[in-house]
């Protein structure tokens, strides 16, 4: 069975930052971009337009924060309200990508790698995680077909 190539843009989205990540399904691999800074939750638009324009990705994911129990929090509420906003913007797919843990696994690689410069900001890397993650299903699911 033959696949198409898809390209996803990945989001993990903060109130204060968000984390923004590319991937491709024909590499299985994704990689960490850049920090966009947000106010109360709401991007710089414009510089997310200028992120879509220039990787043209197929569809865009956004990490889902939930509790380890697998509920919801107010988080989570903001999460799904910015993923309609992308989708109503930008008219791409959006899937909404479980992300419990992947600020934590990102933090527990940074302390036992090397140092580098984060200032604590990880929010890209975690975007990386996500969009990794999602990646991991899609090959997951042409595994079992």
């Amino acid at each position: 069975m033959t696949t198409q190539t898809q390209t996803a843009l990945g989001f993990d989205y903060g109130r204060k930052r968000i984390g923004i990540a590319i991937g491709q399904t024909l590499t299985q691999t994704a990689r960490a971009l850049n920090i966009l800074p947000a106010r109360d939750g709401k991007p710089q638009w414009h510089e997310v337009e200028k992120l879509i324009r220039e990787w043209r990705p197929d569809l865009l994911i956004v990490g889902l924060p939930l509790h380890m129990d697998g509920s919801e929090h107010q988080i989570t509420i903001e999460a799904r309200r910015f993923s309609r906003q992308l989708e109503g913007r930008y008219r791409l797919p959006v899937i909404l990508q479980d992300e419990r843990l992947s600020s934590w696994a990102v933090e527990q690689a940074l302390k036992t790698s090397p140092k580098t410069e984060t200032s604590g900001k990880i929010d890209h890397l975690s975007a990386q995680l996500i969009v990794q993650d999602w990646l991991q299903t899609q090959t997951t699911k042409e595994d079992d077909e």
